[in-house]
C-alpha cells in the first residue's frame, strides 16, 4: 500500500491556516486561528501538525530567540496536494481512468444549461492550451 503524503480532511482544515499565513505560522497561531472552527484540544491540532510534518507537507524552523517556538511553513502548496488527492481518487476509485471518474461526477451531479455551458468553454480551452494534442 502506497503511504498517503497529501492532508486528511482534518490536517486539511490546519493546511489552510499555514497556506493563508503567507510565510510562516507557530503553532499557537494556528491552534488560536482555529479556535471555534475546528472543536477538537491543542493537543490535537498539534498532533494532526506532527502528521503533516511526517508527510513532507511542512516543515518548521525553531525560532532563534526561544527554542520552544516552531515556526511552520509550507513544503507543498494547495494546488500541488489537490493534483495529489485527484490523482489519487482517480486511481483507487476509478482504476486511473480520468474519462470515468468525470462522466460518472457528471451523471450524478445536478448542472444547469449555465453550469454545463461553463463545462464545455473550460474543455475547449484545455484542448486549445494543449495545442490540440491527445486526439
Amino acid at each position: 500500500m502506497v503511504k498517503e503524503t497529501t492532508p486528511s480532511e482534518t490536517e486539511w482544515l490546519v493546511m489552510e491556516v499555514i497556506w493563508s499565513s503567507n510565510g510562516d505560522i507557530t503553532a499557537s497561531e494556528i491552534i488560536q486561528t482555529l479556535k471555534g472552527t475546528l472543536e477538537v484540544s491543542a493537543r490535537t491540532i498539534r498532533v494532526l501538525i506532527n502528521r503533516l510534518l511526517a508527510k513532507g507537507v511542512i516543515r518548521y524552523e525553531v525560532d532563534q530567540k526561544d527554542s520552544r517556538v516552531y515556526h511552520y511553513y509550507v513544503v507543498k502548496s494547495k494546488e500541488e496536494c489537490l493534483a495529489e488527492k485527484q490523482d489519487r481518487f482517480v486511481r483507487n476509485y476509478f482504476g486511473g481512468n480520468s474519462t470515468l471518474a468525470v462522466a460518472s461526477f457528471l451523471e450524478k451531479s445536478r448542472l444547469s444549461d449555465e453550469q454545463f455551458l461553463e463545462l464545455e468553454q473550460l474543455v475547449e480551452k484545455m484542448k486549445e492550451e494543449r495545442g490540440g494534442r491527445g486526439r
